[in-house]
């Protein structure tokens, strides 16, 4: 049967007949069988058939990194519906908003998180946190096979559904049946729903084929969150495959040693990064991870120059490193280049060429085709292409056009806003963007969607988010991989237009922030004027915006919460400093998350180093996986002190 008529449901029900006494996932320290999983998530799939889930349908998904996240995504598959991704760590306000754009009338979660729920009217199913088993099951039963009957709690109004033996029947999705709807960034101040369906999927597994040599003894991470499509070629690449998906749980995620721990134990074979978060998993003295066949970079833009340290130790033959350019619109990738050491000599970011189901045209402003060696908007055509947006019929007309190729023929085409150009060796090299859209920890970030939100504020009158590199500002290239000059720290920095004090000003801000964006889309500080500069067109001018690190009374910088004083014992003072000088800040409270301040796990990484060679202590990270605060860390330090030289 061709790609096109083929189904995730079934491709994984070929798999499981192969391979069912196979692990399939490893999570929470326990392995579950391509038999179990097919058992459990079938359970799944039908209690949301008994809920009217089935083809047409949007379920959310709204699951932590745990054994329950792969049985509750192919539950929803298979129920013939399609599933919205929900981060568990995003805010309330964004998951409502998600939930209502995307008319979700059923959600798959857990106990713990069911319970925001209440008395809302939506249909939920109840999985087991760890393992994704119904709960009424006895430890070690096999759930979905053998579960318990017994119905759950009342956690909204109708029920909580959860797996039991009375399934309904499975309706089977068709190949032009959606498989997902992940909501990005919006230029317009919303997020948009991408519509991708099953047969743009499995074409994507299908034009990849012939480039990897993936199979049932491959390992996989999945290391993104399930809301960043980068996690749909982690999943399905090793499920479709026969092989095995280790899910990552989120701390672990943020913390290199830990992950490389993982990795290493695991055995993982095939690893999915950022670049920058590849350079901070690289900068790890730790034994080789001799296991690890493929290294896959999307999410950003790479300079391959950055790689220079690890092909140095590691060579470039094991593992391979592959960089896919990609988009959500195109279903994940979009093309394919290895690289090699010779590669860090040469200038510029290469991202190959286009894949099988897929074709690049690079035109002008006027939507003419360039020369080879001319730089150019680059346009995708073809198979891989996501159906549209979900209910923006404006925006999918702005997006998705119909243009007319050299033979004549009409094309279905999505405008990517990426600047590129053809290359002597046939590929292409990514040059940027062609508007104001950020990347910020490997997503595309749209800023009016950041500066609607500041907008929302009285006080505020014009308002402006900009990214900003904090890893080259110190020099000192701590974490870069060994490759130096990478852009590993980059934040959301934000200009407003207002006559309040900035001390005021930014908390408030940032509480709004808070309540609305996802973490990496929160600004981390906030640049304050009485005006922002124009251009003579009466944009803002971004090209004069002030540099935040040489604020002056007339610009000045607050951060978005202040969290109480830092610096309330000598420690607190001592670390408080350092923090400032690493995210450069010109204050920070004692109880502020890390994180909410614009951290990221590199300059994580280089204010944990500082603070361990400032107090002569030996600190692990992992101390600070419950709380990343001043205060916390603090605590840590002061009784490492006490208990003296080991």
């Amino acid at each position: 049967m061709e790609s096109g008529q083929r189904t995730l449901v079934e491709l994984f029900e070929g798999v499981v007949a192969r391979f069912p006494d196979r692990v399939a996932v490893t999570a929470d320290g326990r392995d579950l069988t391509y038999r179990a999983l097919d058992a459990r998530s079938a359970a799944v799939a039908g209690r949301l058939r008994e809920t009217g889930a089935g083809p047409g349908a949007l379920v959310g998904l709204l699951l932590p990194r745990t054994g329950a996240l792969p049985v509750g995504l192919l539950g929803v598959i298979r129920s013939g519906a399609a599933y919205v991704p929900l981060d568990p760590g995003y805010p309330e306000e964004r998951i409502d908003w998600t939930l209502e754009d995307a008319d979700v009338t059923s959600v798959v979660t857990t106990t713990e998180l069911a319970k925001r729920f209440t008395g809302t009217g939506v249909d939920i199913v109840v999985l087991d946190e760890e393992t994704g088993a119904d709960q009424g099951s006895e430890p070690g039963e096999e759930a979905g096979e053998n579960p318990g009957s017994e119905p759950g709690q009342d956690v909204r109004e109708g029920r909580a559904a959860h797996p039991a033996a009375d399934r309904a029947p499975v309706a089977a999705p068709s190949a032009a049946d959606l498989a997902y709807v992940i909501h990005t960034s919006g230029s317009t101040g919303l997020p948009k729903g991408v519509q991708v369906e099953h047969r743009q999927v499995v074409g994507l597994f299908d034009a990849t084929r012939d480039l990897f040599d993936f199979d049932e003894n491959d390992v996989w991470a999945l290391f993104h969150s399930i809301a960043f499509d980068f996690s749909v070629w982690e999943f399905w690449g090793a499920l479709l495959s026969g092989g095995r998906l280790v899910v990552v749980p989120q701390a672990v995620a943020r913390v290199p040693r830990d992950l490389h721990r993982l990795l290493r134990e695991e055995r993982v074979t095939v690893l999915n990064q950022t670049p920058s978060a590849f350079a901070r998993l690289a900068a790890v003295d730790g034994p080789p991870l001799d296991g690890l066949r493929w290294v896959v970079f999307g999410g950003e833009r790479l300079e391959p120059a950055s790689l220079r340290g690890w092909f140095d130790r590691h060579g470039d033959q094991r593992p391979r490193l592959v960089n896919m350019y990609g988009i959500t619109e195109a279903t994940v990738h979009a093309s394919h280049r290895p690289l090699t050491a010779a590669d860090c000599a040469a200038p510029g970011s290469p991202i190959g060429v286009p894949l099988a189901d897929l074709a690049f045209q690079v035109l002008d402003e006027d939507g003419v085709p360039v020369s080879d060696g001319t730089p150019g908007e680059l346009y995708l055509s073809g198979d891989g292409l996501a159906r549209g947006y979900l209910n923006r019929p404006e925006l999918e007309k702005e997006r998705f056009l119909e243009l007319v190729g050299a033979d004549g023929t009409v094309r279905r085409c999505y405008r990517t806003g990426d600047r590129v150009v053809a290359l002597p060796d046939g590929g292409y090299g990514y040059l940027g963007r062609t508007d104001d859209q950020l990347k910020i920890r490997g997503y595309r970030v749209e800023p009016g969607e950041i500066e609607a939100v500041l907008l929302a504020d009285p006080a505020v009158s014009a308002a402006v988010a900009v990214a900003h590199d904090y890893g080259e500002s110190e020099g000192d290239g701590e974490g870069k991989g060994g490759g130096g000059g990478i852009e590993g720290d980059v934040r959301v920095l934000a200009y407003v237009a207002s006559d309040t004090p900035a001390a005021d000003l930014a908390p408030r801000l940032g509480d709004r922030a808070a309540a609305v964006l996802p973490a990496h889309m929160r600004p981390s500080a906030y640049v304050v004027l009485p005006e922002l500069p124009l251009t003579r067109n009466g944009k803002a001018d971004r090209a004069r915006l002030p540099d935040p690190r040489t604020a002056t009374a007339h610009a000045p910088v607050a951060v978005p919460d202040q969290g109480g004083a830092a610096g309330s014992t000598p420690t607190e003072a001592r670390i408080a400093g350092i923090w400032r000088e690493v995210l450069d800040l010109p204050d920070l409270g004692t109880d502020t998350d890390f994180f909410d301040l614009g951290g990221t796990s590199l300059s994580l990484l280089r204010m944990f180093a500082r603070t361990n060679a400032a107090f002569g202590t030996d600190l692990d990270i992992t101390v600070l996986i419950d709380g990343a605060t001043v205060a916390a860390l603090a605590r840590h330090v002061d009784t490492a002190l006490a208990a003296g030289p080991r």
